[in-house]
């Protein structure tokens, strides 16, 4: 079982290529996730909690602790994430009880969230880079890529709670990290997992285009309901 976490243990090879359980498995997963997230699908929050504790074990090993502290938490986000999207709110003016249904950002939110990615960006970017000099016993080698990874950790950070508020605007950042994480699990060698950042750019653009079509949708509803 303990060589099921190691990520030298090939599951199998394609073209040269060894595969490691926690490389395949982890992708599925996630892909699994970002698929149903796409489609609005409440199950998005259990499944993509394997797969991100199937990551914790990858990124340990190959020296992206930015990435590391994401996949943390993204788990504890889940758990938010899974609850906002069941959780019932209570309408006061009409007394009912209402899912959470997809919107948009309003300017003083975007602004936030921009002013927390690169406060974040600079902030992680710099503790990453010298993480091997405060906490040598557990991170004995430098951080790989530490201004970029921070980068891609803190908006996919932000971009988890807008879509545990189901807001649109957390595929623009998602369709970011995914560009950015094609090229940057490709230079690492773990190449499964920038084809699956490229399979994430698709489904993330599939989901911002589901997204914006299902809040026009509701405008054109409400616009109907009131003529």
């Amino acid at each position: 079982m303990a060589n099921f976490f190691d990520i030298n243990t090939a599951f199998f090879t394609f073209m040269g290529y060894p595969m490691s359980y926690l490389e395949f498995f982890g992708t599925i997963f996630n892909l699994w996730c970002v698929w149903l997230t796409a489609r609005g699908k409440v199950s998005c929050w259990p499944i993509g909690m394997v797969g991100i504790i199937l990551y914790i074990f990858l990124f340990y090993q190959i020296q992206l602790y930015s990435d590391l502290t994401e996949q943390i938490y993204f788990l504890l986000m889940s758990v938010y994430g899974w609850w906002m999207w069941t959780h019932r709110s209570l309408n006061k003016k009409t007394n009912e009880k209402k899912k959470l249904e997809i919107s948009h950002n309003i300017f003083r939110e975007n602004f936030i969230s921009v002013l927390i990615i690169v406060l974040g960006s600079v902030l992680m970017g710099y503790f990453m880079s010298n993480i091997h000099l405060y906490l040598p016993k557990y991170f004995s080698i430098p951080a790989s890529f530490p201004y970029l990874d921070a980068l891609t950790t803190v908006m996919s950070f932000v971009a988890t709670v807008l879509m545990a508020r189901k807001k649109v605007e957390c595929w623009y950042l998602w369709i970011l990290v995914d560009i950015i994480g094609i090229g940057l699990y490709y230079v690492k060698g773990v190449k499964f997992i920038a084809l699956e950042y490229l399979i994430f750019l698709v489904l993330a653009t599939n989901g911002l285009l589901s997204w914006r079509r299902e809040v026009g949708q509701d405008k054109k509803v409400l616009k109907y309901a009131y003529e």
